[in-house]
């Protein structure tokens, strides 16, 4: 079976570091779908949440020692069904295009102009009627990560971040 669900009984919280950009809009994935993503094409837009704080600081750092100004979000995410590879690649449940879930999507798309397989992946997810993916992040070993497509469009029984204060909606862009 190549699906999951989430409930927020065994997940209650994710995180992400959101730029003040996009702080009125927290679950928008519009930041990913302008120059694609690991696990999405430009113009697909694509929600990275993070399971460990950790994680979304490394995820939201990635290569650049130098941190931009950015908040951590907490989100509340239940009911999606998607496709785990947390567990890593199973030839009896994945295609065989799945095994690179792990390659530098950066190099393939940046460097060579070629689409990386993640994408690929990503189209077999959504055609399949799934909400996302959960994998296991490159930035932070040992930590997970989760993509929701359609972020924008879901219910807040789905997807919400947690800003009782409405302080998201007073940053300045």
């Amino acid at each position: 079976m190549i699906e999951r669900i989430l409930a927020r009984a065994t997940h209650p919280a994710w995180y992400r570091v959101i730029v003040p950009a996009y702080a009125r809009t927290p679950c928008s994935g519009m930041g990913a779908a302008r120059q694609g993503g690991r696990f999405n094409r430009p113009g697909q837009e694509a929600l990275y949440l993070a399971l460990e704080t950790d994680t979304a600081l490394r995820e939201y750092q990635q290569d650049n020692p130098w941190l931009p100004p950015g908040t951590i979000c907490t989100f509340f995410v239940e009911g999606l069904r998607v496709a785990d590879l947390g567990a890593g690649f199973d030839p009896a449940h994945w295609p065989a295009l799945w095994v690179d879930h792990a390659v530098d999507w950066r190099a393939e798309w940046f460097g060579h102009a070629t689409e990386p397989p993640t994408w690929y992946m990503a189209d077999d997810v959504v055609a399949a009627g799934l909400d996302g993916i959960l994998f296991p992040s490159q930035a932070r070993p040992g930590g997970t990560n989760l993509v929701i497509y359609g972020s924008s469009l879901r219910p807040a029984a789905q997807l919400a971040a947690y800003d009782p204060d409405n302080r998201l909606s007073a940053i300045v862009p």
